[in-house]
């Protein structure tokens, strides 16, 4: 009974292997066929070109949620419900698709500047809403407006953030053209005109930045019942040293 049990028992073994072989052998063959199907099954809800927005859309659920680290491809494939290689077919990489929200981003950035300073009746009062509206849309979007202002992570070459980062600045030089009532070419300035740009810029991105951290709670705390960062902020654009011929 025992030379007859044990070939039957090597003879099932060798069965059962060879099945669970060929299973593996047709599930690694069928692999592309399936991935295929998951993707084109992923993508079919979207009519043509509307998968670009809605991925651009996801990742910025995604940045606002989480913030710049969360910010992952495949983050923003399971946020729009696709296949996790389809971020990379539309943007290549991390680098591609931050680039182009960053650029959204600016786009909404200097059109807020832009309707800001269509209120101020002079100059000067342009110049103030222009500063409100900076660092307004800092503290509602501070995630967008890190992600804008994060070289490491965008790719200033890319074509559609170069215009928006671009168009964003030459809001900043038309501010100031109104106040040194001269006008400046962007790709020619003079040192004074750098120098006027540079000093309201690096005031206003500043002031965003410590806003956005919370620094300025210390300086706040001292200050009369009732100011506020943007009445300080207007106490600092008034202060600055006007050029010779501003208005």
């Amino acid at each position: 009974m025992t030379a007859y049990t044990k070939p039957m028992t090597r003879k099932t073994d060798s069965r059962q292997a060879a099945k669970t072989g060929a299973r593996k052998v047709a599930k690694a063959r069928a692999a592309p066929r399936v991935a295929a199907k998951q993707a084109k099954a992923a993508t079919s809800s979207y009519h043509h070109g509307d998968l670009h927005d809605a991925l651009l859309k996801a990742a910025e659920r995604i940045l606002e949620r989480e913030g710049l680290p969360g910010l992952t491809l495949r983050a923003v494939a399971r946020e729009a419900g696709v296949s996790h290689a389809a971020p990379a077919h539309h943007f290549s990489d991390l680098s591609g698709l931050v680039s182009e929200l960053a650029a959204i981003g600016y786009g909404r950035f200097g059109a807020a500047l832009n309707t800001a300073a269509a209120t101020g009746r002079s100059p000067a009062e342009a110049g103030l809403a222009r500063g409100r509206a900076y660092i307004d849309f800092a503290r509602t979007h501070p995630a967008m407006y890190q992600l804008m202002f994060s070289a490491e992570r965008l790719d200033m070459n890319n074509p559609v953030l170069r215009q928006a980062a671009d168009a964003s600045f030459s809001g900043l030089v038309a501010a100031i053209n109104e106040n040194r009532s001269e006008a400046i070419a962007e790709t020619r300035l003079t040192l004074d005109q750098a120098a006027d740009i540079v000093r309201v810029w690096s005031l206003v991105h500043g002031f965003a930045m410590l806003l956005i951290d919370g620094r300025l709670q210390g300086i706040l705390k001292y200050l009369p019942a009732g100011t506020d960062a943007t009445m300080l902020l207007d106490a600092m654009l008034r202060s600055m040293p006007m050029r010779p011929g501003s208005r």
